[in-house]
């Protein structure tokens, strides 16, 4: 029998999304050797009843656990020692603000499975929140669109019990022709476009968006042919080469930054690629994008907006970025830029995030847990154990050693 034990979310900010639902929970406990205990919550999407409803024990007690599921990184000071833990530890690029908590894990001897790291065969991840950041992405794009404008308003996701009330209120949604480019192809793309689609926006070729004025709201994805061409002019474009030689190519964004209104960008971003376009274009009449919806939330100076200089919240959305000065301002002034960079974007959803999430967990990992024994998807995924880090994870050494900064 595995006992697993969810975490309460420690992590400040707090974070509302939980790995698994009370139902996901009951359905494991009825059909898997498997014994699952919550810890009490205040700020969980899911009521501490809500799990006892389903028959789910709520303790604080987890000492009885072998295994321990979370969302965000851990404070150090809540951490077992010898237990398996899996969450999103953020450690995997040397993030400096994590080092601690790293060499708090191998200190503990604690076996850490991360979720970025859980992949098929071929690297594709297997457990994200991907799709749900992008739903909630587009949304609150054209909410600053809205606020911005004045032309319509919409509620915050934050505010909603759920999507369904969202989707709800589009049915009375009356948008003015607004015109966005979306960049991207993943999941976080494909959430993005369920959420237009949703709102009643089309989607257009990027031909015709450059090409046709439109009397109703439209929107294109742009894949990294649409954005991006090798330096020579004449190569055909591949998409493998471009991945590993972004530096030689430049952006071809800007007849798109010369017709939206709206940017919404969900590409994972290369620091070798060309940024889609420089504060200074920014600055020319030329260029129309009103609001930037940087989904990927990648940090000046690697980024591939300058614009986003910091994230921002959930409670504080958006800022406002004066292409001049190149400083952030107040958002929606008319002589700014207004940046929506939120980095925990699904937690704005966390009830629907949370159950998209816990079936990836069901379907792909717990199988792996319970029947593989020497699983090659879980040692890709397992950063540490036994107090080293482990063989995949071996180019962290200098990181947990102090000898890097990021």
């Amino acid at each position: 029998m595995l006992h697993i034990g969810i975490i309460r979310e420690g992590k400040v900010p707090s974070d509302a999304r939980a790995p698994l639902t009370p139902a996901q929970c009951a359905q494991i406990m009825a059909t898997l050797p498997v014994h699952i205990v919550v810890q009490p919550s205040p700020v969980r999407c899911f009521k501490d009843e809500e799990y006892r409803q389903a028959g789910i024990e709520v303790t604080d007690d987890l000492s009885g656990c072998s295994m321990l599921m979370g969302v965000k990184e851990v404070p150090v000071n809540q951490l077992l020692p010898g237990k398996t833990y899996l969450f999103f530890s953020h450690t995997m690029k040397k993030q400096h603000y994590n080092r601690t908590l790293l060499q708090t894990i191998l200190a503990k001897n604690i076996c850490l499975i991360d979720y970025e790291a859980i992949t098929d065969d071929t690297h594709d991840r297997l457990v994200a929140f991907g799709f749900y950041a992008g739903v909630v992405g587009a949304h609150n794009a054209m909410w600053t669109y809205g606020k911005r404008t004045g032309a319509f308003a919409l509620p915050r996701l934050c505010d909603l019990h759920d999507y369904a009330e969202a989707k709800q209120a589009y049915k009375n949604l009356k948008l003015p022709p607004v015109r966005i480019a979306l960049t991207g192809g993943g999941r976080v793309a494909s959430g993005a476009i369920r959420n237009l689609h949703d709102m009643g926006i089309h989607g257009v070729s990027p031909r015709d968006f450059l090409k046709h004025d439109y009397d109703h709201p439209v929107f294109t994805q742009l894949h990294a042919q649409d954005y991006v061409e090798h330096q020579d002019g004449q190569r055909i474009f591949n998409k493998q080469h471009f991945y590993a030689n972004g530096d030689a190519y430049h952006s071809i964004f800007a007849p798109f930054a010369h017709r939206a209104d709206v940017f919404i960008n969900a590409i994972y971003y290369d620091p070798k690629a060309p940024r889609f376009f420089e504060r200074e274009t920014m600055a020319h009449p030329d260029f129309k994008i009103q609001v930037v919806a940087d989904l990927s939330c990648d940090i000046m100076p690697d980024a591939a907006v300058p614009c986003t200089l910091r994230p921002s919240t959930i409670a504080d959305p958006v800022y406002g970025f004066n292409p001049h000065t190149g400083v952030t301002t107040a958002p929606f002034s008319p002589d700014a830029v207004d940046v929506m960079a939120i980095d925990n974007l699904p937690s704005e959803l966390p009830r629907d995030a949370s159950d998209f999430f816990g079936r990836q967990l069901i379907d792909h990992v717990l199988p792996e847990i319970l029947h593989a024994g020497d699983s090659a998807m879980l040692r890709r995924a397992t950063i540490c154990t036994g107090g080293q880090l482990n063989k995949p994870f071996e180019y962290l050494h200098d990181y947990v050693q102090g000898r890097v900064t990021a």
